[in-house]
């Protein structure tokens, strides 16, 4: 087979090349990482004011970022601050999915939430009450008339013996002779004033 050649224009092949480089650039998104902040002392409605400015963020399709804060003694309770971020994922379960768990890092407790995209479903949704019972997935069994098999025949172990007992070693003798008199503290002298030339 001859080598195939073909002959063009390079500035024309560059400035295409550019063009579909463009169009590229303009199909894409660029992921933007947005950041709430929680202490682990956060009240109910602050929660809540927490928990929508999250949905707007994550409406927008920004990565969220979940930090709960610990100041001072705060941080021996690090559990406070896991259930806080699990609670917050489980409110926006309709509308974000967990990237990475709780995870502490220093003085902080991390977990990054993705938003769902409208083809993609959350992770494990839950059965609604309106879907029958049918749909749900049952647990697949053996049938009834298939034989099972016998249990393994149970031996018992021997008992295990006792390891023997170490010999008791007697202490080292002590010196002979006079035992050392206890040290005392040597009594202070007495301060004496003196009195300055005037």
């Amino acid at each position: 087979m001859p080598p195939v050649c073909r002959i063009g224009d390079y500035g024309k092949l560059r400035y295409e090349t550019q063009q579909r480089e463009r169009e590229a650039k303009k199909k894409q998104k660029t992921i933007t990482w947005k950041e709430v902040r929680i202490a682990p002392k956060i009240d109910e409605h602050d929660l809540d004011t927490k928990i929508k400015t999250a949905t707007r963020l994550l409406g927008h399709g920004d990565k969220l970022k979940l930090v709960v804060r610990f100041r001072g003694r705060e941080l021996a309770h690090p559990e406070r601050g896991r259930v806080l971020l699990m609670l917050m994922a489980d409110r926006l379960k309709d509308v974000a999915m967990i990237e990475r768990p709780p995870l502490l890092e220093g003085r902080q407790m991390i977990m990054v939430m993705n938003p769902v995209r409208p083809g993609q479903m959350p992770a494990q949704p839950a059965p609604t009450p309106a879907q029958p019972a049918a749909a749900a997935p049952q647990p697949t069994t053996a049938p009834a008339s298939a034989p099972r098999p016998a249990p393994a025949p149970v031996t018992p172990r021997p008992a295990a013996a006792p390891a023997p007992a170490a010999p008791r070693v007697a202490p080292a003798p002590r010196p002979a002779g006079p035992s050392p008199a206890p040290r005392t503290a040597a009594p202070r002298p007495a301060a004496t004033r003196t009195q300055r030339p005037a």
